[in-house]
């Protein structure tokens, strides 16, 4: 049974300039530049350049009714010519505008996307983000099938080879799913044994081992290619294909009694296998990471003891609301006669010009944010940050800066995605700054960090040959008046990527 009935409800909803704001908040300095070259390119309103003071009379204009305001699609701000007849604009239907041309003797609002504070240093105009420019792991297997001695048939099963390695450089995929794909997709007849032939050709490719389809492949193919092998060459390789599971288990006592070798030649027999690499397209793709650069947000500075916290912005540049549409609102004010075309192309400056405006005060209100969010991190780590000393580290939660700052915890969490600050001892991710908290014995609170780095101190200066157990491990921290439990321990050290002590013997 239908009816209807009346009834009311509270909601919250977002607005655009919140939204707009969430978003900048989430962008890290190395696409903000991006982000703004998007909307100058959106917007005819927006432009860059310094902050320009301008003179506009403050007459008022007669205000108009919010029933008038429409979307106008591609209008002509054109105020004089055929069809643009004027007419008699009264002030229920006239457009209010003073808003845009009142700005306490400052004219229509000026920002910039900087600190005007911070020091600028003159070759700043030169500078740019550096960017890396090189070739796929796959673009250079491919550069290098033109050098084999393949036919046509062969180089584009090749090509398909490479296309179906993964990024460490290992064929994972089985071969009578790849003579399928040949068949189906480009109409290649061919078998496994032919595959196979092609694969052993692109083995012979840098960097040694790809294309191998297991572990022990890979390394085997890499000794193979030693330029000039060794009694320990050939032992390793022994190794590898009778014994592998044994040397991966380190179970050194019985490889040498299988081998029937001594200890210091086995040791040798080691240093060849660890020597090499697996994975090999992994070391291609690593150089590649390790070429790329991290641009920092923040940049903390110590002046004598004290620390002092700047906003990078980068490349980004200024930005300001256009002149000309400026003086498209002094002509409408002046203007005597009002035609209908007119007001439709004062009603688009007014969407542009509120669009501008937004985005600048969501740029600024993003500075403000970021630099309040950051000064509480700094204020609350200032003895990590003073010295770098990670067991002065403090433990923090996102719920520690949102109580500081009187921000949302959720807003808290945006500034610290992907954002980076530039210290005196490296560049740290926002991220690092937040860790638990561990109680000691005298029931005071330490952050995880400074158990993790313990933990990873004592690990460093153990003896290799007789590795430090999880339970010698929670024994020590223990003693040291850290309440921690040995599955705490064995946690701790996964997430610092250290194997258990077995793993971590040497000989």
């Amino acid at each position: 049974m239908l009816n209807q009935r009346l009834s009311q409800k509270l909601l919250q909803k977002l607005s655009p300039q919140q939204i707009q704001l969430m978003k900048l908040l989430q962008i890290p300095t190395a696409n903000l530049e991006q982000r703004i070259k998007e909307e100058l390119e959106a917007n005819p309103a927006l432009e860059e350049g310094e902050s320009q003071e301008d003179e506009f009379d403050t007459d008022d204009i007669e205000p108009v009714t919010s029933s008038e305001t429409s979307d106008i699609d591609n209008p002509e701000p054109e105020f004089e010519g055929e069809g643009n007849e004027a007419e008699d604009i009264t002030p229920e239907n006239d457009v209010d505008m003073s808003e845009y041309y009142d700005e306490d003797d400052e004219g229509v609002a000026d920002y910039k996307t900087s600190d005007p504070n911070e020091f600028h240093d003159p070759d700043d105009e030169n500078k740019t983000i550096p960017v890396v420019n090189t070739s796929s792991f796959h673009e250079f297997l491919e550069n290098q099938v033109g050098m084999l001695d393949l036919s046509e048939k062969h180089k584009v099963i090749a090509t398909h080879l490479i296309g179906s390695l993964d990024d460490d450089g290992y064929l994972r995929r089985e071969l009578d799913a790849i003579v399928d794909d040949l068949t189906f997709r480009q109409n290649i007849n061919t078998d496994e044994d032919e595959l196979t032939e092609v694969l052993k050709q692109i083995q012979k490719l840098d960097p040694p081992g790809v294309g191998a389809r297991t572990l022990e492949e890979c390394l085997l193919l890499q000794l193979e290619r030693k330029e000039e092998p060794t009694v320990y060459t050939e032992l390793a390789m022994k190794v590898i294909q009778r014994y592998f599971d044994t040397f991966a288990k380190k179970h050194y006592e019985k490889l040498e009694h299988q081998l029937q070798i001594d200890s210091d030649t086995l040791k040798r027999v080691v240093e060849e296998i660890t020597k090499l690499n697996p994975r090999p397209g992994n070391a291609f793709s690593s150089g590649v990471q390790a070429s790329q650069v991290i641009v920092p947000d923040f940049i903390i500075t110590n002046n004598n003891g004290e620390l002092v916290l700047t906003l990078s912005n980068g490349n980004a540049p200024e930005l300001r609301v256009s002149n000309h549409f400026k003086d498209m609102i002094g002509e409408y004010k002046n203007s005597k006669l009002k035609s209908k075309a007119q007001k439709e192309a004062i009603l688009f400056i007014k969407q542009k010009l509120d669009s501008a405006k937004w985005f600048i005060d969501a740029i600024q209100s993003r500075y403000n944010t970021m630099m309040v969010t950051m000064q509480a991190i700094m204020e609350y780590q200032h003895d990590y940050l003073a010295t770098g000393d990670e067991t002065l580290m403090k433990p923090m939660i996102l719920k520690d800066i949102a109580t500081r700052t009187g921000l949302d915890i959720s807003t808290v969490s945006r500034v610290a995605n992907s954002k980076y600050v530039q210290t005196e001892f490296g560049t740290i991710s926002l991220k690092f700054f937040f860790s638990e908290s561990l109680s000691t014995e005298s029931g005071e609170e330490v952050s995880t960090r400074e158990v993790k780095k313990i933990l990873s101190d004592l690990i460093g200066a153990e003896s290799k040959k007789h590795p430090i157990s999880d339970q010698k491990l929670t024994e020590v921290l223990q003693q040291r008046g850290y309440n921690i439990a040995r599955r705490t321990v064995a946690k701790y050290r996964e997430m610092l990527n250290i194997p258990v002590a077995r793993l971590r013997k040497e000989l």
